[in-house]
């Protein structure tokens, strides 16, 4: 990023730090000759927050609560409705905490139901599995000690125990590096009574964005206590199914042990209300920094839900000779009952979207204030078919030949509805194939209607067909961008009608697609046995292509970086909603460029920097410069460029990025200016007012630079769409402007317009070049450069 080999950390660690050149380290201390020094690159590097060692790829199986996380965000804009800003949070909070069970039921279901109930308990499944000899009945119903059902099941929970335990682990791993980071303290507001610094208003007297709260990026609090309830969910789900199971037998028998289940599931149920109401009591908390611990009762929940399931492994493991396993594990309705409850937790937080968002109007908000249900949708479908994918290919693997589910085996096969899903999961795939074939000859047809005029942009150009097919194709494809929300909106809404149906027919049949019912034709018995049989497949597949992706992303530094970029986009997000979800970079980047851009100004006064980022880099820049004092914020230009700030976070996050607080932002700053092009996939225009008569957007850039030949291109120029601003001659000329408007004394700075020029205090000093984006190489600053800082918003190094 700094165009040169011999480079040194000036600050930071091995995970994210800062770097100059070596001939630049401690310039600001030297004497330098002229009014003022020459611009000093920066570079700040935080790849190894998202992709850095081999353990980020474990992180795609974490897939389904990274994307309920990124829902909790989506929320419209909500002046003045705090009441249902807070429900919509503890909705979705509760639909997190839905698929921690339903990943550890999952995990149940494999180790307890299909192995441990019915394959060990099946003498035709054990005999051909040699490592369940010691788990299974004799021909004449007798055995050893670990044959009775219950022994079975309480010894194979360890398996979903050491799950839940590995999750906690993970999230605390990385609460203690991620969540725990400083915030900067030197905000312009008064400490309140717990020590605390209120956020400070806006110059205006209005209220601040809430990404200018001093709290907003430290969220230890929160992650601790919904870790602590998600940990106790996930023991408690085991514990549950160990109850459920021998309960069921005890009822039927009677005497103390029956009493005795009855007890530990009362226990169990009030431990579970418990989890509800701490999940649902408190949500995050961003007027300031809180470093307040919560109460003994959210710290010790986890140590009592551990409790329980040790009285539980007790309960099952008492010894009843007369106990047989036969049929499904007792409690695989749990399925259906998740599914449920995800549906209409789902269309709960519908229903508040379309009330917030027609409490404030943002335009072009994604589906109309329903994008967080949709998006919490799919969360919800990929962890069913996760779960679901693993129940099927674990079934399909003990039951030899037969298909998983349709009795066929020597095995009943995992749960009904699963089953069910299963037999949907192929419709929903011919939607989306479906859709994919109408974006096609959507790019088709747009590219060609704009292949026809893509040489006039070039003055002088002789029309060349291949050249211009390819312009017009490419900027048709970059806008199936735009249509985003609607894709997403189908493919939930058809997920959620499916899926309604598959917990439907499991309910009301009470058979699976594969069972013929009384009176069924046959034609219709084969087709829904095919059907059933594709979806338990093709659900084994995704979940199998998943971990192949993890293991070659846990061996492969390139695949590793490519899962990198979508951890980019979908951690940068607090955990407000999971606990488990991968760990949000933000919380450790935006404070590390605050505190190196709040302390060099104030070490060097009259210093002032440019904060250039590229792609997801000025997403981040964005939320730094909105964490700075406003004295700070006087010092800092703004270039961004390949931004998705107003494309793609104004359209899914409008409480947070939408037009009313760039447009704040764009109050504060002095200096913004922005590069996009048409062929771009990811940026586009902010579309910001030029209120004080500065245009914030640069753009459409020509791409390619050279239509054809030229003295200049003698090669044919290629199209560059998302990636090398800086090799666009506007890219220097902006940033040699916005120098100029900063430090208007400077000797060689390009003369700015009277208007635009704001005097500075005093001369400035040399400025730092942090990175650019996930995608891009960063900024080369030339040594004779106008003078000031030049800070490259931050991103990952390709070198």
């Amino acid at each position: 990023m700094l165009g040169d080999p011999r480079t040194e950390r000036v600050t930071g660690d091995d995970t994210a730090a800062v770097h100059r050149r070596t001939e630049d380290v401690g310039a600001e201390d030297r004497p330098h000759s002229g009014r003022t020094p020459a611009v000093v690159p920066e570079a700040y590097c935080w790849s190894h927050l998202t992709s850095g060692n081999s353990a980020r790829a474990l992180w795609l199986l974490l897939l389904p609560f990274m994307i309920v996380n990124l829902a909790h965000w989506m929320r419209p804009s909500a002046a003045g409705r705090p009441r249902l800003v807070r429900a919509h949070g503890a909705l979705l909070r509760l639909l997190a905490l839905s698929l921690t069970v339903l990943l550890v039921a999952a995990a149940c279901e494999v180790a307890l139901g299909l192995v441990a109930w019915q394959c060990a308990g099946s003498p035709a499944c054990a005999a051909e599995r040699s490592w369940l000899g010691f788990l299974a009945p004799g021909a004449d119903g007798s055995g050893g000690w670990w044959s009775q059902p219950g022994r079975r099941l309480a010894l194979a929970a360890s398996l979903p125990t050491a799950l839940t335990v590995l999750l906690w682990w993970l999230s605390r791993r990385t609460w203690s590096a991620y969540e725990s980071q400083s915030p900067w303290h030197g905000t312009d507001g008064q400490p309140a009574p717990d020590g605390t610094v209120p956020p400070a208003p806006a110059p205006d007297g209005t209220e601040r964005p809430d990404l200018c709260l001093p709290g907003f990026w430290y969220g230890r609090r929160l992650v601790a206590r919904l870790r602590a309830a998600h940990t106790a969910a996930g023991l408690l789900t085991v514990a549950a199914a160990l109850t459920v199971a021998a309960a069921g037998h005890d009822l039927r028998s009677g005497g103390a042990a029956a009493v005795a289940g009855t007890v530990l599931g009362a226990l169990l149920a009030a431990a579970t209300a418990t989890v509800l109401a701490v999940v649902c009591a408190r949500g995050r908390g961003e007027g300031c920094p809180d470093v307040r611990r919560d109460g003994p009762l959210v710290r010790h929940l986890p140590g009592a839900a551990a409790v329980l399931l040790a009285l539980s492994v007790l309960y099952a493991a008492w010894s009843r000779p007369g106990w047989q396993s036969a049929g499904r594990l007792p409690g695989d309705g749990t399925f259906a009952v998740l599914a449920l409850a995800q549906g209409l937790l789902v269309a709960g937080v519908a229903v508040l979207g379309v009330l917030l968002h027609r409490t404030t109007r943002v335009p072009r908000t994604a589906l109309r204030g329903l994008g967080s249900a949709a998006t919490a949708m799919l969360g919800c479908a990929l962890g069913g078919v996760m779960s679901g994918g693993v129940a099927q290919r674990v079934a399909d693997w003990l039951d030899g030949g037969a298909t998983p589910g349709t009795g066929e085996g020597p095995i009943p096969g995992p749960p009904t509805v699963l089953t069910w899903q299963a037999a949907v999961t192929p419709l929903l795939l011919v939607l989306l194939l479906a859709l994919l074939c109408v974006h096609a000859v959507r790019v088709w047809r747009t590219g060609s209607r704009l292949a026809a005029h893509a040489h006039l942009a070039y003055p002088g150009a002789e029309p060349d067909a291949a050249r211009s097919r390819s312009i017009g194709r490419t900027v048709a494809a970059a806008r199936l961008t735009d249509s985003a929300p609607r894709v997403v909106g189908i493919t939930a809404l058809a997920t959620l009608l499916l899926g309604a149906a598959a917990v439907a027919g499991a309910l009301l049949t009470g058979l699976v697609p594969g069972e013929a019912a009384d009176g069924t034709p046959a034609v219709l018995d084969g087709a829904a046995d095919t059907v059933q049989a594709l979806g338990s497949w093709l659900m084994g597949f995704g979940f199998l292509l998943l971990l192949t992706l993890g293991r070659r992303a846990y061996r492969d530094a390139s695949t590793r970086r490519t899962v990198g970029i979508l951890w980019d986009v979908g951690t940068f997000w607090p955990r407000a909603a999971h606990p488990f979800a991968p760990p949000c970079y933000a919380e450790r980047a935006v404070p590390d460029l605050v505190w190196r851009m709040a302390t060099w100004t104030r070490r060097y006064g009259g210093g002032r920097l440019v904060l250039s980022g590229h792609s997801q880099g000025s997403v981040l820049a964005a939320a730094a410069v909105w964490q700075l004092d406003p004295a700070t914020r006087r010092q800092v230009a703004l270039l961004t460029y390949g931004s998705p700030l107003a494309r793609l976070y104004g359209r899914w996050f409008p409480a947070y990025f939408g037009p009313g607080p760039l447009r704040a932002l764009h109050r504060e700053l002095d200096c913004w200016r922005n590069l996009w092009r048409a062929t771009d996939p990811i940026g586009g225009p902010l579309r910001l007012p030029d209120g004080d008569g500065t245009a914030v957007d640069r753009g459409p850039l020509a791409d390619p630079l050279a239509y054809g030949r030229t003295a200049a291109s003698p090669l044919p120029a290629p199209i560059l769409g998302h990636g090398a601003y800086q090799a666009d001659p506007a890219f220097a000329v902006e940033r040699a402007a916005l120098l100029a408007r900063l430090c208007p004394e400077a000797p060689g700075a390009p003369e700015a317009p009277a208007k635009d020029v704001a005097p500075s205090p005093a001369p400035a000093l040399p400025a730092q070049h942090a990175p650019a984006g996930p995608e891009s190489d960063g900024v080369h600053g030339p040594r004779d450069a106008p003078p000031g800082q030049d800070a490259e918003a931050p991103g990952r190094s390709s070198g």
